[in-house]
């Protein structure tokens, strides 16, 4: 059977590192708030681009904190993509605000941004996008809706770690302006901030975590970047929210036994950070070979009844996933088992029809239920043989 993702294999490859690191926090027997995770978060923030992040318990934690930290409530509005994960979009209502869908891009399974201007009212807040499978949002038109209307971005990256997006800049033109004012090719303003120095005609990789105003990471162990239970982080360049997701994540406590916020308890332990800080070091050159294995999946299946994902930039995408779409999907999937091929549906079902939401049960999204059901994932991940690889292509071509 070729596993769907082999975790097994995955970290048996940064063993004796990890064994080293976590032999070193028993020795301490400092497992909380202490080195690990400040050197992790140091170099995850560096990572990224941004001046800061925060280790939180998991990633549902880091959106929860970031839409708290912000002071968004009951009669706020946030915009999030209809086509998601439910964790995104339990965040937005379990700090009573309200959640406003959008449908995706069907090419691209994130929001479409050409269709976010007309759920913008006077009580939206936010839009929060979601770099969905891998693949980082096109941002150009959000930012300048952000602007226009004053709205904050919140970044759900749990499936994009190094993951990127582009601007197209004219030659020679300057980009080192911080103002918040840029206007490209495509005449876009962008956040305030950002160092934008190449004046080569093509401006590319702003990484996933910095292409909003706060972004939200999970770290669970099936991620490009996942560590050996439950993880999350916040990355950052606002200062002052900085500040207030890390009191609110500390029981509101800006100092010990001193509490300025009704706050919860979040935290990234040390091992998990320890573990964390091993595998960044390895992130990119993981996310290289899962574009091989896309690259080779794209030119290589042939089998006209599977539809294949498509990606904007090639460079960019880090394919947590690798989705296909397939009209008789139960039947395709019994059939890739019975071949060997282990797969996963991410996801059967669609936030709106979830019993959770019951109160949307009559909502139609028609892009969104056309994703939900037709997708399936076929496996993808660092540590497949070129064999594994040319066997899914071999059996997914004779379906």
């Amino acid at each position: 059977m070729i596993k769907f993702l082999d975790l097994e294999k995955i970290n048996n490859r940064f063993r004796d590192e990890i064994d080293g690191r976590i032999a070193k926090i028993l020795d301490k027997g400092w497992y909380l708030q202490g080195e690990e995770n400040e050197t992790f978060c140091k170099n995850f923030a560096e990572f990224c681009g941004t001046k800061y992040c925060l280790g939180v318990a998991n990633g549902l934690d880091a959106l929860n904190l970031i839409i708290k930290g912000y002071g968004f409530g009951e009669g706020d509005e946030i915009i999030v993509p209809a086509n998601t994960y439910i964790a995104s979009i339990l965040a937005i209502s379990q700090n009573g605000c309200t959640p406003v869908l959008v449908e995706p891009d069907i090419n691209t399974y994130n929001i479409n941004p050409d269709l976010i201007e007309e759920k913008i009212t006077d009580r939206t807040k936010a839009i929060m996008v979601v770099h969905l499978y891998g693949q980082a949002v096109q941002m150009e038109k959000i930012w300048a809706l952000a602007k226009k209307y004053n709205l904050k971005i919140i970044e759900d990256s749990a499936q994009a770690h190094g993951g990127a997006t582009h601007v197209d800049i004219l030659p020679s033109q300057s980009c080192n302006d911080k103002s918040g004012v840029f206007t490209s090719a495509t005449h876009v303003d962008i956040l305030p901030n950002r160092d934008y120095n190449d004046k080569s005609g093509v401006f590319t990789s702003r990484k996933v975590g910095n292409l909003g105003d706060a972004s939200a990471f999970s770290f669970y162990p099936g991620k490009n970047l996942g560590c050996m239970g439950d993880g999350g982080a916040i990355t950052t360049n606002d200062e002052e929210l900085y500040k207030r997701v890390k009191a609110i994540a500390n029981y509101g406590s800006d100092r010990k036994y001193h509490h300025i916020y009704k706050g919860t308890n979040s935290r990234l332990d040390e091992i998990q950070a320890a573990v964390l800080d091993v595998k960044l070091k390895y992130l990119d050159k993981d996310n290289e070979r899962r574009r091989e294995i896309a690259k080779y999946y794209r030119e290589n299946i042939k089998n006209p009844k599977i539809i294949l994902p498509q990606a904007y930039d090639e460079n960019a995408h880090v394919w947590h996933v690798f989705v296909v779409r397939t009209e008789n999907r139960d039947e395709f999937q019994k059939y890739l088992s019975d071949n060997g091929i282990q797969t996963i549906i991410h996801y059967p079902t669609p936030p709106h029809k979830q019993g959770a939401y019951s109160e949307w049960n009559n909502l139609s999204f028609p892009i969104s239920e056309e994703i939900h059901r037709t997708i399936i994932s076929i496996p993808i991940s660092p540590v497949m043989s070129d064999e594994e690889v040319k066997k899914v292509v071999e059996v997914v071509n004779e379906y």
